[in-house]
């Protein structure tokens, strides 16, 4: 990840950028499904789904494949990443763009990221841009290691998690028992004993032992972000927590206080637009914190809440 940058310069570097985001307003939902494949893990990335596509690496990592027809090196490094893209089955997502299709979102992108010549691709991991390679292609080998690492940075830094139907585990071909969910609810006891006696802390540790053993178990990770909410706001002044979040607005902790605090209340709207404006306000790692606590919001209300997939699209015209 040595050489990452914010990909806010990517639009702001081009007239482009305001229409690409008047049309992905207008774009009726699902605009990412346009050009995809390989399962629907692989783009045919364009002006009108750019937003869309970019918007997934909030999600899982989206590696920029700069292609040609001219160049039979991108051609075949081509179908070696159709194949891994459904092999890993949305821990990645592939998005192709053909540089004599699309000249203007080329230039820009190539630009951005020094790309030097054919075959080249470039990642997009929670928003941010990172180099892969370009003039010389990996072997299948080498970019299965290319892919694993940015899956785990994806995983530790942005908490990433891949698009819906991904493995949660390794890469397809690879035993995934151990972070299966296990059947039933026997393992949760503990935590809900605590939960019952008002010990909210006794049940996050609970829950968090069970994670360690289970990662895959998505009960355990949804309760377990709605008890550490519950801590994180049972003995806030709400009125004062509110005061400094007014008077400090690139405070990153105070917002998410305050956002944490609607969240609770049930004002999601309220939480997810403080958030967004608070990663708009900030830079560096104040943004990537607010980003992250956003991100975690996101994960307790539920991806297919409609309020969380119009906050994602404002979070991404932020980023981007």
């Amino acid at each position: 990840m040595r050489g990452v940058v914010d990909l806010g310069a990517v639009k702001a570097a081009s007239d482009a950028a305001a229409q690409r985001a008047a049309r992905a307003a207008s774009a009726p939902q699902g605009g990412a499904d346009q050009g995809a494949g390989s399962g629907g893990f692989v783009f045919d990335l364009t002006e009108e789904n750019f937003d869309s596509v970019l918007a997934l690496s909030q999600q899982a990592p989206v590696v920029l494949e700069f292609s040609s027809q001219r160049s039979p090196h991108s051609i075949e490094l081509g179908a070696v990443f159709d194949l891994l893209a459904a092999e890993y089955a949305g821990r990645f997502v592939l998005a192709r763009l053909d540089i004599d299709a699309t000249p203007q979102l080329a230039q820009e992108l190539v630009m951005q990221a020094g790309v030097q010549g054919l075959p080249a691709a470039v990642a997009v991991v929670g928003g941010q841009l990172a180099p892969m390679f370009d003039r010389a292609a990996p072997t299948e080998e080498q970019l299965r290691g290319i892919l694993d690492q940015l899956i785990a940075v994806g995983e530790q830094r942005f908490g990433l998690t891949g698009l819906a139907g991904a493995p949660g585990g390794a890469p397809a071909g690879e035993e995934q028992d151990e972070d299966a969910e296990p059947p039933g609810d026997p393992l949760l006891a503990p935590a809900e004993e605590a939960l019952d006696a008002g010990d909210f802390a006794g049940a996050a540790q609970a829950y968090r032992n069970v994670l360690a053993e289970y990662p895959a178990h998505t009960e355990a990770k949804l309760a377990l972000g709605q008890v550490e909410l519950l801590l994180r706001t049972q003995d806030v002044d709400a009125a004062a927590a509110r005061r400094k979040a007014a008077d400090a607005p690139t405070d990153v902790d105070a917002q998410a206080v305050v956002a944490d605090l609607d969240i609770a209340g049930g004002h999601v709207e309220d939480a997810f637009g403080r958030m967004v404006e608070t990663v708009r306000r900030t830079a560096g790692d104040d943004r990537n914190k607010a980003r992250v606590h956003l991100l975690g919001l996101f994960d307790l209300v539920g991806s297919d809440d409609p309020r969380v997939i119009k906050a994602r699209a404002a979070l991404t015209s932020v980023l981007f």
